[in-house]
């Protein structure tokens, strides 16, 4: 399985959608999907129903995932494609506007 680009903890921008030039640090990768949950991106209204563990009920407002592809990785506050190269025997991420390895 290939390994994708943007990692859980990174910094994005939103590149396409409601969102748009927003950022964000990224909260969950769901590799199977290719859709990432972006900390106060995507933000939808659920209606819940009082419960145990929700005694009050009412609105809630969380995050909602968003595809891979309409976010962009910050490396040092500015937008990057991401590459992938050999750094002797490891695998690293590489941001192709300037060429810097970034983990």
């Amino acid at each position: 399985m290939s390994s994708l680009k943007i990692k859980k903890g990174d910094m994005v921008k939103v590149i396409a959608g409601k969102d748009k030039d927003k950022e964000g640090k990224v909260i969950a990768v769901d590799m199977k999907k290719h859709r990432i949950l972006v900390e106060g991106i995507n933000t939808v209204t659920k209606h819940a129903k009082p419960s145990m563990s929700n005694q009050q009920g009412g609105i809630l407002h969380q995050e909602a995932p968003i595809d891979i592809s309409n976010v962009m990785l910050l490396h040092k506050g500015t937008p990057t494609r991401v590459g992938f190269k050999m750094d002797g025997d490891k695998k690293v991420r590489y941001a192709k506007s300037n060429g810097e390895v970034i983990d």
